[in-house]
């Protein structure tokens, strides 16, 4: 967490144009903070996508959401509503992020998935909910955790990942005895090319399918 706050400010001091023109910014269960999460977005109009640790004490796996009476949240963000005549609990879609009102959109599964809902006539949420990000900074933020938009976006820091991993093992930097930044950089940047090349050699013989694999 306190990394993270760091990275902002150099990115700050020293690359500005590049924080100016940053649209999302991922994280491990490391950067889970509501200061870092909150910075981000209301400072630099960046939006997290931090996954997220059970801070919840209590044994209950949902909360009842404020101001509501039928409609549950967990501390992944998932937002489902209570059927106020069978009491089944539906997950509720995803209507996007009102970035003027500062709230994101959740509708009605029943209208949405075309699911019978007994209850659909009295209930109160029928016609959707909005949630404003006030409610919990970290739980909800500006791109919806349980969204497939967030689930895409995560997934590309752990593609990042593998190719540290890569570094780290299959080129040997985790266990080195390189001497200097200059060297290191120098020596970091090469094994980057060498997978690109690699992989540009995989769809140049029509082998799209291995061109992450670094074997013959």
């Amino acid at each position: 967490m306190t990394e993270g706050h760091k990275l902002l400010e150099q990115m700050e001091e020293k690359q500005p144009k590049l924080l100016e023109t940053a649209e999302t910014m991922a994280g491990d269960r490391g950067y889970d903070d509501t200061k870092l999460i909150t910075k981000l977005w209301d400072t630099y109009k960046i939006k997290p996508i931090m996954d997220i640790r059970n801070m919840w004490k209590d044994p209950d796996k949902t909360r009842l959401l404020p101001g509501k009476e039928n409609v549950v949240y967990n501390y992944k963000g998932t937002v489902s509503c209570v059927c106020p005549e069978t009491g089944k609990q539906r997950e509720m879609c995803n209507g996007g992020f009102e970035k003027d009102r500062q709230k994101l959109k959740k509708l009605c599964p029943a209208k949405q998935m075309g699911v019978t809902c007994e209850g659909k006539a009295q209930c109160p949420v029928a016609q959707g909910l909005r949630i404003s990000l006030s409610e919990d900074r970290r739980i909800f933020t500006p791109i919806d955790r349980s969204s497939y938009k967030w689930k895409k976006e995560y997934n590309r820091r752990t593609a990042v990942e593998r190719v540290n991993s890569r570094l780290d093992t299959s080129f040997g930097f985790e266990l080195h005895t390189i001497r200097g930044m200059a060297k290191m950089k120098l020596r970091c940047g090469l094994a980057l090319c060498v997978m690109l090349v690699m992989a540009l050699g995989r769809i140049k013989e029509n082998q799209a399918e291995k061109m992450r694999s670094l074997v013959s």
